[in-house]
């Protein structure tokens, strides 16, 4: 059911990320500033949204949460239809986004919480089912776009709003494990241990040093979205021969290339040395990718395209990497008694970098020409490695300190001990 709810939610994501842009700038009449003010204030609130999320989920349930991220986003989405003032309109569209950030680490907190050991399972199974409601959106939207008219803009965004009532409705017939929204540890013997065995102190990820660097170096790593989405149409455009006609395949081949292989990847990078595994992989899929981009500026419009297309497939299978081994990571680094707030912070490394990761491409990657794709893929490759030794030293750690936990906890005499970086 929950998948249902995420299938139908992310349907209505891609109806308003296909048209969203569209509506401000031919309906609402807003500039460039004032849009490009729109999206930074937007993005920065989708900052927010991970943390808040994950410490809330320490207190209350993950699906009463979540079905109130779902009924804020359904009623900014009506508010979006009346509202004039800009600076209203800024707030009500930062809502908007702190509701869909806090959504989707909810919904990591709720797929760990149930799934257990076989979350890599799950989470692959969420990513394909997203990328099909993302498709099935947007194909929604290009016929509203393809009629243009302001009635046509308004029944894209009904739609979406509809999708978060929905989805609400799905959360509220999905069972939730006792427990609240924290995430049960799992002791030695596999059993779920009690809330009430745990000791009344956890850990801060503020001030956990080792959990502050992943989620520092995750947001770097998570740059092979902004390749994708932004990267690769910007540069077959200005720097290519390739025809414009093109870049749609870029989203079909990222699209297909999901929903086939998200579960065998899953597969095979399982468990927390899987996902370490996959980071070394990442770091070369993106530097393929970034040497597939740089290369496809000396030739032809055939040979051009061929490049570009390659470059798409290397990178959605970074991306099928580090969808595994940011996750996998996030959870199995984190102090169980704890997983909620650590996995609200682990969250903003993706709102980050949908941040800055457009900046860095535009403005940096992209004004260097050629060597700055060759740099980008040798920065990533080295702080893959960075992240993958970094990663190993810490799972030594939280192996080490789950048995003298353990006996603590059995202790009467035992106290909450803190993470090691």
């Amino acid at each position: 059911m929950m998948l249902l709810s995420q299938f139908v939610d992310r349907t209505g994501t891609g109806v308003w990320s296909a048209a969203s842009v569209l509506w401000f700038t031919f309906v609402r009449g807003l500039d460039a500033r004032q849009l490009g003010l729109l999206l930074g204030v937007a993005a920065v609130a989708g900052i927010a949204g991970s943390p808040l999320a994950g410490r809330a989920a320490e207190r209350l349930t993950v699906r009463g949460l979540l079905v109130a991220c779902h009924l804020l986003r359904l009623g900014t989405m009506g508010l979006l239809l009346v509202v004039d003032d800009y600076a209203v309109l800024l707030a009500v569209v930062a809502l908007t986004c702190l509701g869909e950030r806090a959504a989707k680490t909810l919904e990591m907190l709720f797929a760990t919480r149930v799934a257990g050991e076989r979350r890599g399972v799950y989470q692959a199974l969420f990513r394909s089912t997203a990328n099909a409601g993302y498709a099935l959106g947007a194909g929604i939207a290009a016929l509203g776009l393809a009629v243009g008219t302001p009635a046509a803009y308004r029944a894209l965004i009904l739609a979406n709003a509809l999708s978060f009532l929905l989805a609400a409705v799905l959360v509220l017939r999905t069972a939730e494990p006792a427990g609240q929204g924290l995430v049960m540890a799992r002791g030695a013997d596999g059993g779920g241990a009690a809330a009430a065995d745990a000791p009344t102190a956890t850990p801060s990820p503020w001030r956990d040093r080792g959990y502050l660097r992943f989620v520092l170096l995750d947001i770097p790593l998570n740059l092979d979205d902004s390749v994708l989405n932004v990267g690769l149409p910007l540069w077959l455009v200005h720097h290519t021969a390739a025809p414009h006609a093109l870049v749609p395949a870029f989203l079909v081949v990222n699209t297909v290339l999901v929903v086939l292989l998200q579960l065998r990847v899953s597969a095979w990078a399982d468990g927390p040395r899987g996902a370490v595994k996959a980071l070394g992989w990442y770091g070369a899929a993106l530097l393929g990718c970034c040497l597939l981009l740089a290369a496809a500026t000396a030739g032809d419009a055939w040979s051009a395209s061929v490049a570009l297309l390659a470059a798409a497939v290397l990178v959605t299978l970074a991306e099928l990497l580090r969808s595994v081994s940011s996750w996998e990571l996030a959870v199995s680094l984190a102090p169980p008694r704890a997983r909620a707030s650590y996995l609200g912070v682990a969250g903003m490394a993706q709102s980050v970098q949908k941040s800055a990761g457009p900046l860095l491409i535009t403005g940096l990657v992209m004004t260097a020409g050629p060597l700055g794709w060759i740099a980008l893929g040798g920065a990533a490759t080295g702080l893959g490695a960075v992240q993958r030794r970094a990663s190993l030293r810490r799972l030594a750690s939280v192996a080490a300190a789950s048995p003298a936990a353990s006996r603590a906890g059995r202790s009467p005499a035992s106290r909450a001990g803190a993470v090691s970086p």
